[in-house]
């Protein structure tokens, strides 16, 4: 290992060097020579795609280096960097983190280095409060995918999709009521988005993509913008962190799960489940357009909890069973591994273990389906 080498190791473990400037992604092999950065292995792939005469990018122990671009590292390093090319990324932004979705991470560094949008912010179009244009939108009905003109108000605070350009909206959707996830494993498109809102007491989901990936992010971050700015004229005195853990998330968990019915002899049945904050919903297939069951998880103090197993004369189930328990039901219900459900069990404890906000108790009382369960509805 020459001297170049050996000053280069030691410069990427420095505080601030020593995890990717762009993902996070801890102890970097790649750097990016021209601009000074230390960046992981996928990013460093985003980054040669941008051009040489954007980001020059070398392998810290495999590539050749000259004194003059060992002393460029040494002279920025990821701390200056971020000072420069993250100066005004607004606080609706979402930076990304290990294991997001390939368009979050893309178009973060094309926004940071190629656009300079967080150190020119007259070139973030997605602030403006309002958005129109066409998003590829799966058809309740059936999987084909259609055109549809989408209308973004921050001042109306509600999202509008089109059937016909001219006509009168097919759905006015309420900022505060949506959650808009990335699901491109769910669609089988990078650039694809799943919407959630509230109908008429039942969460309706809606499914869109786009084949440019700075536009399913324009849309994204911008109705995260217009989200914030809305909960913030409707919650005054809230702090804006409370008011940021509100906008857009992805879903804290998914996948396949096995339920029983409302009687402890019922079978078990296999369902789709997602958790997208205190919701927790079942659906027979990923992408149905409404879930067949809905959960309001509240907090543990008011009778909520999760355990492993279920009580004696619950139906067998050779899988790994855990019980969900709430005021008005016992859900009884069962993965396919103990680690699927003890990762189930971790996060909807995470749940029930914070005190609901403002936001959620209304959230909880537009839920309502059924009298009979309160903020709780099953089919």
């Amino acid at each position: 290992m020459d001297d170049k080498t050996k000053a280069l190791l030691k410069l990427s473990k420095k505080q601030g060097n020593n995890s990717c400037v762009d993902c996070g992604v801890e102890d970097p092999e790649y750097a990016s020579y021209n601009i000074g950065i230390f960046i992981c292995s996928r990013c460093a792939m985003i980054h040669k795609g941008l051009g040489a005469h954007i980001s020059k990018v070398k392998h810290l122990k495999l590539d050749e280096w000259e004194d003059s671009q060992v002393e460029r590292m040494r002279e920025v390093g990821n701390m200056a960097a971020k000072l420069k090319y993250e100066q005004r990324v607004p606080n609706c932004y979402r930076r990304p983190k290990p294991g997001d979705p390939q368009s979050i991470l893309e178009e973060w560094i094309c926004a940071k280095y190629m656009r300079e949008e967080f150190s020119r912010p007259e070139r973030q179009t997605f602030l403006s409060g309002n958005l129109e244009g066409f998003l590829m939108k799966r058809g309740k009905e059936d999987a084909r995918y259609h055109p549809r003109k989408f209308s973004l108000s921050e001042v109306e605070g509600t999202l509008k999709y089109y059937v016909k350009e001219t006509g009168e909206p097919k759905a006015v959707i309420q900022l505060s009521d949506l959650n808009v996830a990335f699901a491109p494993a769910k669609l089988g498109h990078a650039n694809s988005l799943q919407l959630s809102y509230v109908k008429e007491g039942v969460t309706r989901h809606i499914f869109v993509y786009h084949d440019d990936p700075q536009t399913i992010i324009t849309w994204y971050t911008a109705i995260r913008c217009a989200k914030l700015h809305t909960l913030q004229v409707a919650y005054p005195s809230a702090n804006e962190e409370e008011l940021l853990e509100c906008l857009c998330q992805d879903f804290t968990c998914e996948g396949w799960l096995w339920k029983t019915g409302p009687k402890p002899s019922d079978s078990f049945r296999k369902r789709w489940f997602t958790l997208d904050h205190r919701k927790l919903m079942y659906h027979e297939n990923p992408l149905d357009a409404y879930p067949r069951g809905e959960i309001f998880l509240g907090h543990m103090m008011s009778g909520y909890s999760c355990r492993v197993g279920v009580p004696a004369g619950v139906c067998d189930e050779p899988g790994f069973t855990f019980t969900l328990r709430t005021p008005q039901r016992w859900y009884y219900l069962s993965a396919a591994t103990a680690e699927l459900r003890d990762h189930w069990i971790q996060c909807i404890d995470a749940v029930i273990d914070v005190p609901l906000t403002a936001h959620d108790k209304i959230m909880a009382n537009r839920l309502t389906r059924s009298k009979k369960f309160g903020n709780i509805f099953s089919r």
